[in-house]
């Protein structure tokens, strides 16, 4: 490895890594090598490839890097825990599948950005197109992909709960949408996710997997990069960290960072760059000063509105060790039943004020109660919503806590530190209560569990989130595109600025955090990446109609309940380029 001359080093074999190394090693032109500092993925891992075992995995030191923020100081001072993939596939190793690619408006939201023209929703959607491979009988539809390496499927959402959940969101006076992923997101349907029979389809298994015999592509894993080695402003390699204390340094023309929003932002830090006063007092050389590096923080948090279920029709019975042989055995056999699914098969995506274009609020309906640590609801049977603001206005940072690059750095979110985030979780509690006690949910409503009825006025409410809140473990933006003085990565290449030879490619490179999980996003990133980084023609952009909600007036909104629920005006807009 030390002599073999490669022309790219991508440091990370996460979600945009994996992809990354398929897309560059096409060719058969560059030599590529992944350095991972977790372990191979392997098809005898079952518990990766069982969809509906990812809870077992989060908080495990074998899968999981089990970061955690710093006292929150909007939540009680709490430390939140950041699951985050400790192998190949990285995140999309363990994470709870969902496919969504966000809003239309996001994108254009980035398009607006200077310097960020190419990066529109008519831009990007040719590169959702690519990585998936949608299995659906419509295949005239203009917004799916049918030939990618990412198989996606549109989750069944049957059985009494699905069904009383779509009624009860139409009675609460929304839309049923076909397709969050295509012309229209605001609405409920069922969700999108990356499985195929009835197996997890992580981005190793995708991307990797099918190319290992490529003579071009190196991949080492258990090896963790202390930092990029420059010569002068030029990125020439990078220096790995032995388990014994050694170091050996990699060359490589180029360095490409696929870390993700915590390590790509620690690994520039670590290597020189960023805030230039802030590394010198922990005695790091600065190569270039960057203070955006780490700046920017975002999440997606979230909360579960629970309730008990009166019939036994919950999937709670099935978190009890004593099902665990009959469960297992069914996937191994036949790959179906509970195992065989995210569970998280349908929700949708609304406003909950008319002060916002497009949908602010996530919600998922879940036919179990139970926290994202697997700890199950106190009765019989149970079923929740789990609700997450999507447009956060809250931000943070990541910083170095020494120089040792294997000491997690200081995360720091500021979850709920700002007005708009507090009056929006107000909003999505209210919504979420509407819609669980309509009468269609009424044959299974055995009452509230979470928050519970002493928790009522807004002064209640936001003390509940802050006690009780998750992380949808969505961080992005700590490294993002842009032009500006605050930006770290150009986006018409990648390129760190004001270096030579190294380049981020992950979630920390968006400059606004999408509306959705941030899985496909991150694909969509690294496929339109790798046609910057090789120089080749982009895909054409894509002007295509998408839904945009019409504001309706204060007299249209229902006794004095969010407007989002009037739907009578809406219209159909093209991308522009």
């Amino acid at each position: 490895m030390a002599t073999k001359g490669y022309d790219y080093i991508i440091v990370g074999g996460g979600s945009a890594g994996c992809a990354l190394a398929n897309r560059l090693t096409s060719d058969g032109s560059a030599n590529v090598l992944v350095i991972e500092a977790g372990h191979r993925s392997s098809r005898f891992d079952l518990p990766v490839r069982v969809p509906s075992a990812f809870l077992f995995l989060f908080g495990k030191s074998f899968y999981d890097w089990q970061y955690k923020s710093e006292p929150e100081p909007w939540l009680n001072n709490r430390r939140i825990e950041h699951y985050r993939g400790k192998l190949m596939g990285g995140s999309s190793a363990i994470n709870g599948m969902f496919f969504q690619r966000g809003n239309a408006l996001s994108y254009e939201q980035w398009g607006e950005l200077p310097g960020l023209q190419h990066w529109d929703y008519a831009h990007v959607l040719p590169y959702f197109k690519r990585c998936e491979r949608y299995m659906s009988a419509d295949v005239h539809n203009p917004y799916r992909g049918r030939s990618g390496p990412i198989p996606v499927e549109a989750s069944p959402a049957d059985g009494p709960l699905f069904g009383a959940f779509f009624d009860a969101v139409r009675q609460a006076g929304h839309e049923v949408v076909d397709d969050v992923n295509a012309y229209r997101q605001e609405g409920f349907s069922s969700f999108d996710r990356n499985i195929s029979r009835g197996e997890r389809y992580s981005s190793a298994r995708a991307y990797v997997d099918p190319i290992r015999h490529r003579k071009n592509l190196d991949v080492v894993t258990g090896a963790l990069v202390s930092k990029v080695v420059f010569e002068g402003t030029r990125a020439v390699g990078v220096e790995l960290s032995s388990r014994r204390g050694g170091k050996n340094i990699v060359r490589g023309a180029e360095v490409i960072l696929c870390g993700g929003a915590f390590n790509s932002p620690q690994l520039l830090q670590l290597s020189g760059i960023g805030a230039a006063d802030e590394l010198r007092r922990l005695g790091i050389d600065v190569v270039h000063h960057l203070p955006g590096v780490g700046e920017n923080l975002q999440d997606h948090l979230e909360a579960f509105v629970m309730y008990a279920c009166t019939q036994p029709v919950s999937i709670l019975p099935y978190l009890k060790p004593k099902a665990w042989p009959g469960v297992g055995l069914k996937w191994l056999f036949q790959r179906s039943g509970v195992a065989a699914t995210n569970h998280f098969e349908a929700g949708g995506f609304v406003r909950s004020n008319e002060d916002v274009v497009m949908p602010n609020q996530m919600m998922t309906l879940l036919p179990v109660g139970v926290r994202n640590d697997g700890t199950p609801a106190p009765t019989p049977h149970a079923y929740q919503i789990n609700i997450a603001p999507q447009t956060p206005t809250s931000v943070g940072h990541v910083k170095l806590r020494s120089k040792d690059p294997s000491a997690h750095p200081i995360l720091r979110f500021n979850y709920l530190s700002t007005e708009q985030d507090r009056k929006e979780w107000i909003e999505v509690v209210h919504m979420a209560r509407d819609i669980l006690n309509q009468p269609a949910f009424a044959p299974f409503n055995g009452g509230e569990l979470s928050p519970g009825h002493s928790v009522r006025t807004d002064e209640e409410i936001l003390e509940w989130v802050a006690r009780d809140a998750e992380t949808s473990y969505h961080p992005c933006g700590t490294a993002k595109m842009g032009i500006g003085e605050d930006s770290v990565v150009h986006p018409d290449t990648m390129r760190v600025h004001g270096v030579d030879g190294l380049r981020v490619v992950d979630a920390s490179v968006m400059p606004i955090m999408p509306n959705a999980n941030l899985y496909a996003p991150v694909m969509m990133i690294a496929e339109k990446a790798a046609d910057l980084i090789l120089g080749v023609d982009p895909l054409p952009a894509e002007h295509v109609p998408f839904y945009r909600h019409e504001p309706t007036s204060a007299a249209d909104m229902r006794n004095g309940k969010p407007a989002s629920r009037a739907r009578k005006n809406a219209a159909s807009v093209t991308a522009t380029g």
